[in-house]
């Protein structure tokens, strides 16, 4: 019987070998399909992205823009000159380009300006960074304009692959070895969450293929970050109670058994509960958020079924030795521990609940007092951590040309009204320049030149201006517009897809919990925790961190992690409360019991996620360090502030209503647990 027993465990390692082998060739692809151009980050109903989809019909597709400069800061020799119009004409000559470069000096003659745009690349990004390169390696002067820096872009999150893997692994190795004491037991679920991740790739690819969702190097790093942040958790979850179950129990397979009949139901609840929390990003407007959405989704996912599959067979295999030195031997009782940390926090929730909630409640607050003080709008040259040739150029643009606008804004026309929209532009306050351009599909570009330095509140005002002069049927675009659009549809999406969310945890917990007080405890809570993170991070973006600007992503994809992830725990703690009154206990001894049982795994989960959106801190993109910093002080707050203290003081002076209206909330003898929902972390 164990021999046959041992042999499941062998076959589904062999069944993940083939799973593995029919997902290699889908996984290696994913790189291929990954976009991160402005249109697969745009609004998909904005002005900026029907500018660019137009512009890729355009004769040549959509054309890639440069600006050369020239600078010296005592003012440009004779010879800086003849140097710069060498090297244009040499850019002419090798590349086809849509008009002769002109010089555009300074007033104070320390710079030149050459613009340069060529529809050579199309729209295929590997020509453009080519292009782009030749160019760089043909000049002295620096290179910017929106061609260089999508180039400069690319190239940092095409980096972002190898060391946000490694580092992840690192990390969340030695949080293993610490937690686990074990030279052996830290790598199972490691490897298991390295064959979720490669899972999680080849999905992405397939769901890219079939359903044509966006796939950016921002959602891919988040995908890998919460494979293995949320993988480790539930394999801290299963560890922890097959550890449990193997001091009962004498045969591994039994024990495993046991172990996922006791926290599968909560590991399945709370992963899918995350998972759906993800999925309500499919109702934002934003590309890269709605894209977002469902890789995040297929991370958890792939997760949650290596961590459910392929761990317990491999624990099964190696059998007790797996935990050696510390090796629960069956019929042993584990060490006397000492009081817990998790157990002298829970008495002082339970000997002064109202003080502990109120005084909780109160720093929550004060925390999130620091959302007053997040910096403005991020701005495209601020997006990077350094400093890349494009961010470089820009600035000395800026600082050159105090008097006009380095940055062109585009405007598509119906071909036929192409003469009055020019008109238009001329006539609208604040345009320096404007000309007509390429035509083709019945509409006609016309760039157009603000007089105002790019991305000041200027020239977002002067853009204003221009979309209402122009009407319906006119769009403008280019790289200021972009900004713009995003920040407008960043706070739409809120409005929308906020609700959404916290409708459908709501809905999930009551089902789960049979309960409405507990659901709007756990809910409450985690909005709060995401108000403070970001209020911390109102403290520490510019003054510790030197950053210059807000994503205006990050309100709403750190809202859905945190809310999503922050739950995930509140199921875990609920659940053992919820056991404890089954068994007849009183809901305040219930929630000290649930915290001294529930809290070190918890705790321990916690760091590990934490630990591994930490990761994004050191990434060199701006927006990825923001919202990794949010959501990782967001766990923190979660795992040691709120479920220690507030949900427990809170179910403490609530008593049995904390189960309202479920009969929890009116029954006072025990009850026995129905097996389903036999939870214990």
């Amino acid at each position: 019987m164990e021999g046959r027993k041992r042999t499941i465990g062998w076959g589904v390692l062999a069944l993940w070998v083939i799973v593995m082998a029919l997902a290699a060739p889908l996984a290696g692809k994913l790189a291929d399909v990954q976009r991160d151009r402005a249109v697969d980050y745009l609004p998909a109903s904005a002005d900026s992205t029907r500018v660019a989809h137009i512009m890729e019909r355009m004769p040549g597709g959509d054309s890639t823009d440069l600006v050369l400069v020239y600078h010296r800061d005592g003012g440009l020799t004779s010879a800086d000159k003849a140097t710069a119009t060498r090297e244009v004409r040499k850019v002419a000559a090798e590349h086809p380009l849509t008009a002769p470069p002109q010089a555009v000096p300074s007033e104070d003659g320390t710079t030149l300006l050459y613009a340069v745009s060529s529809t050579e690349p199309g729209t295929d990004e590997t020509a453009r960074d080519a292009f782009v390169h030749d160019v760089r390696a043909t000049v002295s002067g620096e290179v910017g304009g929106p061609g260089a820096l999508a180039t400069d872009a690319s190239e940092v999150y095409n980096s972002l692959d190898g060391p946000l893997l490694y580092t992840t692994v690192a990390i969340v190795a030695i949080l293993l070895i610490v937690i686990y004491r074990s030279p052996l037991l830290w790598l199972v679920p490691l490897v298991v969450a390295g064959v979720a991740d490669f899972l999680s790739k080849a999905v992405t690819y397939a769901l890219h293929q079939g359903f044509d969702i966006s796939v950016s190097g921002q959602s891919t790093g988040v995908m890998t970050i919460l494979v293995f942040g949320a993988g480790t958790d539930y394999a801290l979850l299963l560890v922890s109670r097959y550890r449990e179950e193997l001091r009962r129990v004498p045969r591994p397979y039994d024990a495993m058994t046991a172990a996922l009949r006791g926290c599968g139901p909560a590991v399945l609840a709370s992963s899918g509960t995350v998972a759906l929390g993800m999925l309500c990003l499919l109702a934002a407007d934003m590309n890269s958020s709605r894209g977002m959405g469902p890789t995040a989704a297929v991370g958890v996912l792939c997760a949650l079924v290596a961590m459910m599959t392929l761990l317990p067979a491999l624990l099964v295999v190696l059998g007790r030795r797996v935990f050696w030195p510390l090796i629960p031997a069956y019929g042993s009782e584990p060490k006397a521990a000492r009081r817990s940390l998790f157990a002298t926090m829970g008495s002082s929730a339970g000997r002064r609940p109202l003080a502990v909630l109120l005084t909780g409640a109160a720093a929550l607050a004060a925390l999130g007092l620091g959302v007053l003080n997040l910096p403005g709008a991020l701005k495209q040259e601020d997006s990077f951590s350094s400093t890349p040739e494009a961010v470089a150029a820009m600035k000395t643009l800026a600082g050159a040309y105090p008097e006009m606008g380095t940055q062109p804004v585009t405007v598509v026309a119906p071909t036929a009204g192409a003469p009055g929209a020019l008109r238009t532009a001329l006539a609208t306050d604040g345009i320096a320049k404007a000309e007509r351009g390429r035509s083709a599909d019945g509409w006609t570009e016309i760039s157009v030149v603000v007089a105002h330095p790019p991305q000041s509140a200027a020239e977002t005002t002067t853009i204003e201006e221009l979309r209402t002069a122009l009407g319906d049927g006119v769009y403008v675009g280019g790289p200021s517009a972009e900004q713009l659009d995003m920040s407008d549809t960043s706070a739409g999406d809120r409005a929308v897809v906020v609700p959404l969310v916290i409708a459908v945890v709501l809905i999930v917990l009551m089902v789960l919990l049979r309960s409405l007080v507990a659901p709007l405890i756990l809910v409450a809570a985690v909005v709060a925790v995401w108000v403070a993170a970001l209020g911390i991070g109102g403290l520490v973006f510019e003054g510790v961190f030197g950053f210059e600007g807000t994503d205006p992503g990050l309100a709403l994809l750190s809202f859905v992690f945190l809310v999503a992830l922050g739950v995930d725990y509140g199921i875990f703690l609920m659940h053992r409360m919820r056991e404890e009154c089954l068994n007849g206990a009183e809901p305040g001894a219930a929630a000290l019991t649930a915290l001294r049982t529930t809290g070190g795994v918890i705790a321990s989960a916690g760091l590990v996620l934490a630990a591994t959106f930490a990761v994004l801190v050191n990434m060199p993109m701006v927006q990825l360090a923001e919202l990794g910093f949010v959501i990782a002080i967001g766990v923190l707050l979660d795992t040691f502030l709120v479920r220690t203290y507030l949900v427990t003081s809170a179910s403490v002076l609530l008593g049995r209503k904390v189960w309202w209206p479920g009969p929890l909330s009116k029954k006072t003898e025990a009850v026995p647990a129905p097996a389903p929902e036999a939870v214990r972390v």
